[in-house]
């Protein structure tokens, strides 16, 4: 992913209002990101931990998501969950659901559209080895890196093409 400024990431957002997306708690280490090993930048907000933000680049441009993490009852250690989108478990909290308002009338009806995500939005740095899930970790399998970041991909556009899909 090529590195953001703050003012792309606050007029890439999709599913909520300008003003939610100034007040949007952005990352202050931006240039400090590891853009090369990210597939998209995701974060929580420290400002309101119940808030998250994910931003991708797709067909050129950029598609920024707001997010409500639903904080669920403690879990025991041993329990495990799964990411939707790189398909890394985790124990002991490392996966939260999270949801996005969907975009145009559906969104200001109150539809949204939710997915089990990495808890700190890592998953690109799960899959390359630059973290490491606490009591989980990646999926052994015989597909190559590329082939994993690619399904990471495909599992992200999914969840985005839902957000901003038309009601039928």
């Amino acid at each position: 992913m090529r590195p953001l400024t703050e003012r792309e990431i606050r007029a890439s957002f999709i599913n909520c209002s300008k003003g939610e997306a100034k007040r949007a708690g952005v990352p202050r280490d931006l240039p400090d990101q590891p853009w090369d090993d990210l597939d998209f930048l995701g974060w929580r907000d420290p400002g309101a931990p119940e808030r998250a933000y994910l931003v991708a680049e797709r067909d050129g441009a950029l598609v920024g998501v707001a997010l409500r993490v639903t904080s669920g009852a403690a879990r025991g250690f041993t329990a495990r969950s799964m990411c939707s989108f790189c398909l890394t478990t985790h124990t002991n909290g490392g996966v939260a659901l999270m949801s996005a308002r969907r975009t145009g009338e559906a969104g200001r009806q109150g539809n949204s559209v939710g997915q089990y995500l990495c808890a700190d939005l890592a998953c690109s740095l799960y899959l390359r080895g630059g973290k490491e899930a606490a009591g989980g970790g990646v999926i052994d399998e015989s597909l190559t890196l590329e082939d994993k970041l690619a399904r990471t991909r495909t599992n992200l556009y999914a969840f985005l093409d839902k957000v901003a899909a038309k009601p039928e």
